[in-house]
């Protein structure tokens, strides 16, 4: 499907990629992200992180065309996720260290305006993680975690675009990320998601983009295996495992 790519239009504020596991919809998405040189929820950028160096090589025979370029956003894959979380907490430990250390030159300086001021800014910093991402990710459930990021991440005018976050999400919490793309829709923001999900695939106007054809086409939600072999399966599971 790569090679045979002519043009892609997002027609639509939320595009779906979606295909069987190898059929190119996260090599395709990594390298929007390289060719966009998005911001990466993870332990490195877009232009260091080994693991896209192929969606780099790929990007550059890409030509992305813009009606507004923006800034904004990120791009998130499930993996880098939990590197993120572990930064976070890896950055609120040294804080509290700095902390302890600068509290302790203060017993013998409790005049010492600088170190006073470098406990606030420190104590501030730490603080300000807290509100925005809860006491710590790793302790938290993933899909706890996984929506405090993107409560916390999302900003109006944004691009974002996401390699299969249902990885980390139960139905429910599925059902709250459609909620918080429709409201970041209202506020200008564009999503391009990799997925296997029937239930993020079923948001309303979403176009959604085939890679297990030849050409990539658009398909209707109706005409989705994943969605058809789901609605069976549920509609009769034991007939199902009995052909198995």
């Amino acid at each position: 499907v790569i090679r045979t790519l002519m043009e892609i239009e997002f027609r639509a504020p939320v595009t779906f990629l979606v295909g069987e596991n190898g059929s190119g919809k996260s090599t395709f998405i990594e390298a929007l992200a390289a060719g966009a040189n998005a911001i990466t929820v993870g332990r490195e950028d877009v232009e260091h992180d080994d693991t896209l160096s192929h969606a780099r090589e790929l990007s550059r025979v890409l030509t992305l065309r813009w009606n507004r370029k923006t800034g904004r956003g990120f791009f998130l894959r499930t993996e880098d996720f939990f590197n993120f979380a572990r930064r976070i907490e890896g950055i609120k430990n040294e804080l509290q260290a700095q902390i302890e250390r600068y509290e302790e030159e203060l017993l013998s300086n409790p005049r010492d305006d600088g170190i006073q001021r470098a406990i606030g800014y420190m104590r501030g910093q730490k603080m300000e993680l807290v509100r925005r991402y809860g006491h710590n990710l790793d302790h938290n459930s993933h899909g706890e975690s996984f929506m405090k990021l993107f409560e916390a991440r999302l900003a109006p005018k944004g691009l974002y675009l996401l390699d299969e976050p249902e990885a980390a999400l139960s139905p429910l919490r599925q059902l709250s990320l459609i909620s918080m793309v429709k409201q970041m829709i209202a506020q200008d923001c564009q999503f391009i998601i990799a997925t296997h999900s029937p239930i993020l695939m079923a948001f309303p106007g979403a176009q959604i983009l085939s890679f297990d054809t030849v050409p990539i086409s658009p398909v209707s939600y109706d005409e989705l295996e994943h969605v058809r072999i789901t609605r069976a399966f549920l509609s009769d599971p034991e007939a199902f495992l009995r052909r198995l």
